[in-house]
C-alpha cells in the first residue's frame, strides 16, 4: 500500500496497513528549524553545522526535505503558495544563524540585521521603508506580530479595509499550484495536503496582516475579538464578502489542480483555550459556521478533497457543529485540554471526523518527558485513535524548539514500531 492510498483509507474511516504519518505538510504540522536540524543529525542525514531551510519565517519552521520524509516514512506532502506570512517569496536563500546557534538558510526578504537591543525585526514584503510587522525578541525562537492598528473611526469603518488581502487569485499563483500539484502527484506517492489560502474566517494569526505594508480596518487582536460581538454586522459582512471571493478562487484552483489534491486546509481559526472554548456554540453557529459550511459544501460538491480545520484547545463543545459545518478532519487534537481526552473523542466522534494530530503532547510529554514516556504516549494514542481508520498521526501542533533530540527520535521510532494496528 503506498502513502496516498494509506491516507485515503484513513480519511474514509477504513483501516490501512499502518497509521499514516504527517510531518511538515502544513504550517501547523511541522517542526521548528532547530529541532529539524537536530533530528536530521540524529538520523545521520547531516553532520553538525549543515544548514536547514526556514520555509516559514513567522513560526521558524524547518524544511522537511525528501530525504527526511523517506527516512521517517512520512505519508503526506504539502502544497502551499509562493509567499511567506511576511509577504515575501521563499527564494534567494542566504545563510543566517538562530539565537541558539543553529545555522540555517532564510529567504532573501528576511531581515538579518539585529536592532541595537538585539531583537530581530521583520518587514512586510521585506520592505524596510515601511514599519516592521514582526519581532523576534533577543534570544527568542519565533516572531510575534506587531500590531499596526490605525485609529478607528466608528462612523467611517469600511469593510473593504479588512478585505485588502483577499482578491481574485493571480494567474501566476494558479500556474504555481498547477505545476506543484502535478509534480507532487507524479513524482511522489504521497497524499497532498493543500493550503490555498483565503478560506479562514477570522484566523487571529492573519488579522494583524504581517504581510501587508499598511493594513487598514480592524487589525488589533483584542479589538477584533471585541468586534465579533460589538461590531457583529461589520465582521459578518467581511466574512460574507471574503466567502464570495474564496468560492470564485476555489473554482479556478480546482480547474488548475484537479483531483490530485487529497485534502485542503480550510481554516486555522482557533476557538479553544485549555479550559474550554472561548466562544459559545450559539455564537459559533451564528457567525462562523454558515461561511465554513459554504466552503465545505462547495468542496464536497465539486471535488474529492477532504476538508481540514485546525483549532487549538478544548473544542469538544463545538465539535458537533464543526462536523455539521462539513469538516472531515480535525487538527491538532489537543488531548491535554479539558474534555479532549483521546478515548472520549474517538468514541463520540471517531466515525464522523478524522483526527489529524493528537499523537503526542507537545506542551509537556515531548519536551519534558523521558524517551520512554514519549514512546508510551505515542503507543497509547495510536491504539486509541488508530482503530478503524480516521487517524493521521501528527504531534499536537508543531514540534517546538528545545525539544530533546532523543525524545524526537523516540517519537518516530514508536510510530514505526506501533503504527501497524
Amino acid at each position: 500500500m503506498n502513502s496516498r492510498r494509506r491516507v485515503e483509507m484513513a480519511l474514509n474511516h477504513r483501516q490501512p496497513d499502518r497509521v499514516p504519518l504527517d510531518l511538515g505538510a502544513s504550517p501547523v504540522t511541522g517542526m521548528q528549524v532547530s529541532s529539524v536540524a537536530l533530528l536530521r543529525q540524529g538520523l545521520g542525514l547531516d553532520s553538525p553545522g549543515t544548514p536547514v531551510k526556514v520555509v516559514e519565517p513567522y513560526q521558524m519552521l524547518g524544511e522537511i526535505a525528501p530525504d527526511l520524509i523517506d527516512a521517517l516514512g512520512v505519508d503526506v506532502v504539502g502544497l502551499g503558495g509562493t509567499k511567506t506570512m511576511f509577504g515575501y517569496e521563499n527564494k534567494g536563500w542566504k545563510p543566517w544563524t538562530t539565537f541558539d546557534g543553529t545555522p540555517v538558510l532564510v529567504p532573501e526578504g528576511f531581515n538579518t540585521d539585529p536592532e541595537p537591543g538585539g531583537d530581530i525585526l521583520m518587514y512586510p514584503e521585506g520592505d524596510r521603508s515601511v514599519p516592521p510587522s514582526g519581532r523576534m525578541p533577543k534570544g527568542g525562537y519565533y516572531f510575534d506580530s506587531i500590531t499596526r492598528q490605525e485609529p478607528i473611526d466608528e462612523e467611517n469603518l469600511n469593510v473593504e479595509d479588512n478585505l485588502e488581502e483577499y482578491g481574485p487569485i493571480t494567474d501566476a499563483e494558479l500556474q504555481h499550484f498547477a505545476r506543484e500539484a502535478d509534480r507532487l502527484f507524479n513524482e511522489t506517492d504521497k497524499a497532498i495536503l493543500a493550503n490555498f489560502g483565503g478560506t479562514a474566517f477570522g484566523d487571529i494569526a492573519l488579522v494583524p496582516a504581517p504581510f501587508l505594508k499598511h493594513p487598514k480596518g480592524i487589525r488589533d487582536v483584542e479589538e477584533w475579538y471585541v468586534s465579533t460581538a460589538a461590531r457583529f454586522d461589520y465582521v459578518h459582512e467581511v466574512f460574507s464578502r471574503q466567502c464570495e471571493i474564496a468560492l470564485a478562487n476555489l473554482a479556478k484552483i480546482y480547474e488548475a489542480v484537479g483531483d490530485r489534491v487529497t485534502a485542503v486546509f480550510v481554516t486555522g481559526t482557533d476557538f479553544g483555550t485549555q479550559a474550554g472554548p472561548f466562544i459559545s456554540p450559539k455564537a459559533y453557529v451564528r457567525l462562523y459556521q454558515p461561511f465554513q459550511r459554504r466552503i465545505n459544501d462547495w468542496v464536497h460538491q465539486h471535488t474529492p478533497w477532504k476538508t481540514f480545520i485546525h483549532s487549538c484547545g478544548s473544542v469538544v463543545a463545538l465539535l458537533p457543529d464543526m462536523i455539521e459545518a462539513g469538516f472531515d478532519i480535525l487538527n491538532p487534537v489537543q488531548c491535554s485540554a479539558a474534555g479532549m481526552g483521546a478515548p472520549g473523542l474517538k468514541e463520540k466522534f471517531g466515525d464522523r471526523i478524522t483526527f489529524w494530530g493528537g499523537g503526542v503532547d507537545t506542551q509537556q510529554t515531548l519536551p519534558f518527558g523521558t524517551p520512554e514516556e514519549v514512546a508510551a504516549q505515542v503507543r497509547q494514542r495510536i491504539e486509541i485513535f488508530g482503530r478503524g481508520g480516521g487517524f493521521v498521526f501528527n504531534t499536537v501542533h508543531n514540534v517546538q524548539a528545545n525539544t530533546p533530540r532523543e525524545n524526537v527520535l523516540a517519537l518516530y521510532n514508536a510510530v514505526r514500531e506501533y503504527g501497524a494496528v
